[in-house]
């Protein structure tokens, strides 16, 4: 054992590297890249009067407490999307984390081909299925971009094109 671990002080700290401070609260959130059958991918429109009006996300929303992440999902896309989803069917694709000004964002992403029921935004937001060389030209919240590179790794397997 270190030095610095025998006091209770990491190895980050012992060499004068600090965390940034933590700006906010931690605001847990669960979404969805659903790809159809085409291959295109759904995005919503965040609406007039939430912050980050009009910008395109992937769709999702808050984890509930005691919610597991894909519970929260299933949850959130039968609310805001009228559409059904197992669990069984989703598949994790990337977890992110973005400092917002007053907040702090970890949204834990999943791909899903298979889903019953036709999307629609039942909450009034638009939305459009886009293919993927389409979605860096939607403008998006900063936390949505990194998923677009793990969306790509998913859809294209090594060695394979899109």
């Amino acid at each position: 054992m270190s030095a610095a671990a025998a006091a209770g002080v990491s190895a980050a700290a012992a060499a004068g590297v600090t965390a940034p401070a933590a700006v906010g609260r931690t605001v847990n959130v669960a979404a969805a890249a659903l790809i159809d059958a085409a291959g295109r991918i759904l995005m919503a429109q965040r609406p007039t009067g939430k912050s980050l009006a009009g910008l395109w996300e992937f769709p999702g929303g808050k984890i509930e407490p005691g919610e597991t992440p894909e519970a929260a999902l299933v949850r959130e896309l039968d609310e805001e999307l009228g559409i059904h989803v197992a669990i069984a069917d989703l598949v994790p694709l990337v977890v992110v984390q973005h400092d917002y000004p007053d907040f702090i964002l970890v949204m834990t992403v999943h791909a899903c081909r298979r889903w019953s029921g036709t999307a629609h935004g039942r909450e009034g937001q638009p939305l459009v299925w886009t293919l993927y060389d389409d979605l860096a030209a939607l403008p998006m919240p900063p936390a949505d971009l990194p998923v677009i590179a793990a969306l790509g790794r998913f859809m294209r397997p090594a060695g394979r094109a899109l």
